[in-house]
């Protein structure tokens, strides 16, 4: 079995990880007939062009920074920052290796038989979020009045720019995709007409606390799709250094695929493989890789400057508000 930790000892560039890893799993599922590698070599291929082809994320942060200088001018007196990503190749990897656990072994759980490949394959071209933005806004004590609640105040403008985001970025060329019912919102902040659109993790939070309003568009002139994250501050600091962060999220991860006792090994090959690369991939040691530009002191203590772990940042932090920069074109 062929797995991405193979190529991660070589001082190779990811691009040239990602290039070998894609040539070897493909040769590998065309020797095998293993339909779920090719799509697993075709979802690999989708990052590798990202990173070679990323001429039109320039343009599509500009259209992102429109409705940045949009927000600047309908709400002077918020602080808030943009920022984008391009999921890591270890992320992608872990979370493509977890949903076919996850899949599996729920389809099992409840039919005590194996899913349909072509079911299987359905479920594996849901990848939304390879490339996102995310917005965090907060509201500075000096612009509260007397009496005023930050966070029920927060809450309201958080709501109003998700209730004009979806028609802004459509006049500027993107599709907004349905979330097919998941994490409905039930908030009355919300309008009807979105709500069809958002996966609200506000109104029906985590055991972790996690906080968030999740939209995805199609852009119509890169032909891909993209993720929007709409947060306060204070969610955003409980998302990434908080109860809800990685760290939490991927122990969380860990418990539930190292408790494969319901799915019996040898039955089924897709389950195997991918509950193996997703082990391995928990049991890195960052420290000892061996990537061009990627330094580890532990797997805690990162500098990665690649994208392989934690992203590569496509829209620049120095996109601040008007509060604390006047200085907007």
């Amino acid at each position: 079995m062929i797995t991405l930790n193979d190529y991660l000892y070589s001082g190779d560039t990811v691009l040239k990880i990602l290039q070998k890893y894609i040539s070897d799993l493909r040769g590998d599922a065309r020797r095998t007939h293993n339909e779920i590698d090719l799509i697993h070599s075709n979802f690999l291929l989708q990052i590798k062009e990202l990173l070679e082809h990323n001429d039109f994320l320039t343009a599509q942060s500009q259209q992102i920074r429109e409705f940045y200088k949009y927000m600047a001018k309908e709400y002077p007196f918020l602080a808030f920052t943009f920022k984008g990503r391009i999921k890591s190749l270890i992320r992608a990897e872990e979370k493509f290796n977890g949903y076919i656990v996850e899949y599996i072994s729920d389809y099992y759980s409840e039919h005590g038989t194996y899913p349909p490949v072509a079911d299987l394959k359905n479920r594996l071209n849901c990848f939304r979020d390879l490339i996102a933005y995310r917005i965090v806004i907060s509201i500075p004590k000096c612009h509260l009045k007397p009496g005023q609640d930050r966070e029920t105040e927060e809450l309201k403008y958080l709501y109003r720019i998700a209730n004009v985001l979806p028609e802004f970025l459509e006049e500027r060329g993107f599709t907004t995709e349905p979330a097919n019912g998941v994490k409905y919102s039930t908030s009355p902040l919300m309008n009807d007409d979105v709500k069809p659109y958002y996966r609200d993790y506000i109104c029906d939070q985590n055991i972790y606390g996690y906080r968030s309003l999740h939209i995805t568009f199609y852009d119509n002139s890169s032909r891909s799709y993209m993720e929007m994250q709409l947060r306060t501050k204070t969610m955003d600091d409980i998302a990434e250094i908080g109860s809800a962060n990685h760290l939490n999220y991927e122990k969380h991860q860990e418990n539930e695929r190292s408790k494969r006792d319901l799915i019996p090994r040898g039955e089924n090959v897709y389950f195997d493989e991918a509950y193996a690369r997703g082990m391995r991939l928990l049991q890195l040691d960052l420290s000892e890789l061996d990537v061009n530009m990627f330094a580890a002191i532990n797997n805690s203590l990162i500098n990665d400057g690649c994208g392989l772990f934690r992203g590569r940042l496509i829209l620049p932090y120095e996109h601040l508000s008007r509060f604390q920069n006047d200085l907007i074109d």
